[in-house]
């Protein structure tokens, strides 16, 4: 028997369809319950606010502002509310917008329903979704080239308090490592692997590793 609190969805996608087939797949989940629905960008901002989920599925193209407006507002005013961004087309400029906006996600919609599950499972845990292979090329591009401005002073000052453990620690973490993953890599137990995670969350000003990980992607900390 499931126990504990539900993940709570918010789909938004203009097309009927598609809010009727992820809401069926996702209301039998005994761990999840879509909470509701919007067609439009602007529509999404709406219900969001109203209805507080704990994950978004945005899709980007609609009508009425589009899916990366909507998650820029969203994730601005709700900082705890994770989007995952979706969409027809594997488009590395989608990516990019879509981290800069604060998404902690990117799938397409022909993904597997059970890679679809597991993704909204490991994000309402802390974990970044970026499984296409656009989206991996797109995010290394982000982590490791110059393509977006830096406010130099406050990399340096962020720099300066994480320590060289962390600081790999974080950059395994943009990687998409789970914490077991970390552990075997850098031969450290998984109790001092959450210990680093829990000091990088809190010397970068984060609600979780997600948002930990986005605020590395901006400011180029990791490589």
């Amino acid at each position: 028997m499931q126990t504990g609190k539900k993940i709570r969805i918010l789909i938004a996608d203009d097309q009927p369809f598609i809010r009727k087939g992820l809401r069926y797949i996702l209301d039998i989940q005994q761990d999840m319950q879509v909470i509701g629905e919007a067609s439009t960008g602007e529509e999404a901002i709406d219900v969001v606010m109203q209805t507080v989920p704990d994950i978004v599925l945005m899709d980007i193209r609609m009508p009425g502002g589009t899916g990366i407006m909507a998650t820029k507002a969203i994730v601005e005013a709700l900082p705890d509310t994770k989007v995952v961004l979706l969409t027809t087309f594997d488009v590395e400029k989608y990516v990019f917008d879509g981290i800069r906006a604060g998404a902690a996600g990117y799938l397409l919609k022909d993904t597997d329903t059970d890679e679809l599950l597991s993704g909204i499972r490991a994000m309402h845990r802390g974990a970044t979704l970026f499984n296409s292979s656009t989206a991996k090329r797109a995010l290394d591009q982000l982590l490791t080239s110059g393509k977006e401005e830096t406010d130099l002073s406050g990399k340096e000052r962020l720099l300066g308090t994480l320590t060289e453990r962390e600081t790999e620690v974080l950059q395994l973490l943009a990687y998409g490592k789970r914490n077991h993953e970390i552990s075997a890599i850098l031969c450290i137990s998984e109790g001092t692997t959450k210990t680093h995670i829990h000091h990088i969350i809190q010397k970068l000003g984060a609600q979780d590793r997600t948002q930990a990980v986005v605020t590395a992607i901006r400011m180029k900390l990791v490589k």
